[in-house]
């Protein structure tokens, strides 16, 4: 799909208010301590979709806005750039799989491998080593209740990835070329 530079722009900007708002104020949070261990919603989903439709550079620009502008927006805890580099990760590496490995070819299997591989990744082992490596907080703690979400998470993703790049963002670039035309 080519989009030019402004919507390329704009999109990747509300995939960041949207990554902002499921992330910081529609997600469930429980806390190990006094420190959130664990968080279960769908504010990585931005990043992902992000990565996929407009490039790994794209998704990891996303993922790191987000983190470092819900942070200012709406702190839980301390700023740790750990985090910022594991959400950048969470829509770069979807992306680079989807796109350079898998030839960008949208199939369903070629989807549940970009995600799941890239939420293998930062979700069940780049977090909870941070958490482990900041907090002191036992991987074994948090890596459970993360695979569950992340077994809920990724079909979700997928499934969305899917419906929105096939209905909603090629309709709507669709509909702009013929109203140029």
């Amino acid at each position: 799909m080519n989009i030019n530079l402004t919507r390329r722009i704009v999109l990747m900007a509300l995939l960041v208010g949207l990554g902002i708002v499921l992330t910081r104020f529609l997600s469930l949070r429980f806390a190990i301590g006094s420190i959130e261990g664990v968080r279960i919603g769908f504010g990585g989903f931005p990043a992902i979709f992000g990565g996929i439709i407009l490039g790994p550079l794209a998704g990891g620009i996303i993922g790191a806005i987000t983190d470092i502008l819900g942070f200012l927006i709406n702190p839980m805890g301390p700023y740790m750039p750990h985090f910022t580099l594991t959400a950048a990760l969470t829509g770069a590496i979807p992306g680079f799989i989807y796109i350079y490995m898998l030839r960008n070819k949208s199939t369903w299997l070629n989807l549940i491998l970009a995600i799941s591989i890239g939420q293998i990744i930062t979700s069940l082992l780049l977090t909870p080593y941070f958490l482990q490596l900041l907090f002191e907080i036992p991987m074994t703690v948090t890596i459970i209740p993360r695979l569950v979400g992340q077994a809920i998470n990724i079909p979700i993703y997928v499934w969305l990835t899917k419906v929105i790049n096939e209905r909603g963002i090629q309709k709507l670039y669709m509909t702009h070329k013929t109203r140029e035309a």
